[in-house]
C-alpha cells in the first residue's frame, strides 16, 4: 500500500513530543508529512516548548527545539491531503483564531478523512465547530472546551469515525497505532535475531 499525504499544522510553542514524534514516525512508515503553519514559508522554523508532568497541579514548560518547517501554509490545498494531524501545546491557543486554519479543518471532517488530535489540539476543532457528536478526549484541562463543542469526553486514547484523540504526548503508542489503523496502514513486523558481540 503507497503512502499517504498527511498535513501538520503546527505554531510557535507546539509540544515539542507531540510535534516531532509523529512528524518522524509517519514518515518511517511511508507516509508523507507536511508540516505547516501561517504566515511561515517552507524552511522557516517554529519554537517548540517541552511539557512535563512532575507533579504540579498543571505541567511545566521549558524551551523545546527549532522545528523546520518544509511546506508553505498559503501554497497547500487541502483537497491534496489524505489526513491531518494537529499537535498540542500552546501553539493551538492562537492557532484557532486563523479563519484559513479553521476552514482547512473543516475540509477534513466534511470529507471524512482521518484526524489526529491531541493535548491542546482539540481547541482548534472545537473553534472549527467540528466536535459536535463525536467521542473523544484532550488534555483534561481542554475538557469543557470540547464539551462545549458538543461532544462527549472520555478519559481514553479515542477513535471516533475519522476522528483519533489522545491526552497528551504520554499516549504516542497508543494514539499513533489508532491513527495508522484508520489511515488503513499495516505494519509488517519480521522476525529477527540480532547477535550481540561477545
Amino acid at each position: 500500500m503507497s503512502g499517504k499525504k498527511l498535513l501538520m499544522i503546527v505554531g510557535d510553542f507546539g509540544e515539542d513530543l507531540e510535534i516531532m514524534v509523529p512528524f518522524q514516525a509517519l514518515q518511517a512508515v511511508g507516509h508523507e508529512v507536511d508540516a505547516v503553519c501561517p504566515e511561515k514559508e517552507s524552511g522557516e522554523t517554529v519554537k517548540t516548548a517541552i511539557h512535563d508532568f512532575r507533579g504540579d497541579q498543571t505541567y511545566l514548560e521549558e524551551r523545546g527545539h527549532d522545528f523546520a518547517l518544509n511546506a508553505t501554509f498559503d501554497d497547500i490545498d487541502p483537497e491534496a491531503y489524505d489526513g491531518l494531524v494537529v499537535p498540542g501545546g500552546r501553539a493551538p491557543e492562537y492557532l484557532r483564531t486563523y479563519d484559513t486554519v479553521l476552514e482547512y479543518v473543516r475540509h477534513f471532517f466534511d470529507e471524512n478523512k482521518p484526524v489526529a488530535s491531541l493535548c491542546h489540539g482539540p481547541q482548534i476543532l472545537a473553534a472549527a465547530g467540528v466536535l459536535d457528536g463525536y467521542e473523544m478526549t484532550s488534555y483534561p484541562a481542554v475538557r469543557a472546551e470540547c464539551e462545549a463543542a458538543g461532544c462527549a469526553w472520555v478519559d481514553e486514547v479515542t477513535t471516533d469515525g475519522n476522528l483519533v484523540t489522545a491526552h497528551d504526548w504520554s499516549d504516542h503508542p497508543e494514539w499513533l497505532s489508532q491513527f495508522l489503523d484508520v489511515l488503513g496502514t499495516s505494519v509488517d513486523h519480521e522476525s529477527t535475531s540480532v547477535a550481540a558481540d561477545d
